[in-house]
């Protein structure tokens, strides 16, 4: 029997036709895998989750009054965004921690990871999208929320905050320009991340279905804190709401990806 939920639905103005996502938002595992084999200290790391994402989407929906969903699963179980068929989808060893709990794994274990964690959160995305676009009459925009390490192999990442996008720009560049404005912040354009990845999430249920959308990351030192978290929805907010009332960005347009041709 199934007592874990693997999403979190956050109610919202169904009709304001805006999305947020967190899919590495939390940190738990179910009682039945134990820590995986990690000490605890490993779910306190960029590695089982994306510090201050939870209270950054809570924040920004509630402040936006927008519906979100957020995973309610560590990515050291298995990575919601990431494609059923990646290869990195369940972690063997991660920035040099080794994951015994993932290692061996059987094929039946990692199907099941897939049918009771993965897939309905995907489901939950792509029900809360499909609402969203019936109470609105138009094509929502979707911004996925996460965060990243200020250091990677002991070299510091500049950036404040990052726009992740494949080829589609509408919301990304926008989102870029926004950010910039003030001058205050460094702010990543496909750094330290590239947008473009098969099978993740944006891919599967934005490109596919040519919804607008953007993928921003907040380094993880900017909102470790409750402060840190105000002051990051306190600029966000108004920069979301500016995007949000922009009709081009409410329009439905398959844009070709770079990693190549869509499935059949």
């Amino acid at each position: 029997m199934q007592d874990f939920n693997p999403f979190e639905i956050i109610s919202g103005h169904y009709d304001r036709a805006l999305v947020l996502l967190g899919d590495h938002a939390t940190n738990r595992v179910p009682e039945k895998y134990g820590r995986l084999g990690l000490p605890e200290s490993a779910f306190l790391r960029h590695i089982a989750y994306d510090v201050g994402i939870e209270a950054l989407t809570r924040r920004l929906a509630a402040m936006l009054g927008v519906p979100a969903v957020m995973n309610c699963f560590s990515r050291l179980l298995i990575d919601p965004n990431r494609g059923e068929d990646d290869p990195t989808l369940i972690m063997k060893i991660s920035d040099g921690a080794i994951i015994p709990g993932n290692h061996p794994i059987t094929e039946e274990e990692w199907n099941e990871r897939i049918a009771t964690y993965h897939r309905p959160y995907h489901e939950a995305v792509s029900h809360t999208i499909a609402e969203v676009a019936r109470a609105s009459g138009k094509a929502p925009l979707v911004l996925s929320l996460h965060s990243f390490t200020p250091f990677w192999k002991d070299v510091p990442r500049p950036w404040h905050a990052a726009v992740l996008w494949d080829s589609d720009r509408r919301a990304a560049g926008p989102l870029i320009d926004r950010l910039r404005q003030p001058g205050d912040i460094l702010v990543g354009d496909n750094e330290p991340y590239d947008g473009a990845l098969r099978g993740d999430t944006m891919y599967r249920h934005c490109m596919m279905t040519g919804i607008p959308h953007a993928l921003l990351e907040v380094r993880q030192d900017l909102i470790g804190s409750e402060e840190g978290v105000e002051a990051w929805a306190t600029r966000l907010a108004p920069i979301f709401e500016a995007l949000n009332a922009d009709p081009a960005l409410h329009a439905y347009e398959v844009h070709v990806s770079r990693t190549g041709p869509y499935p059949v």
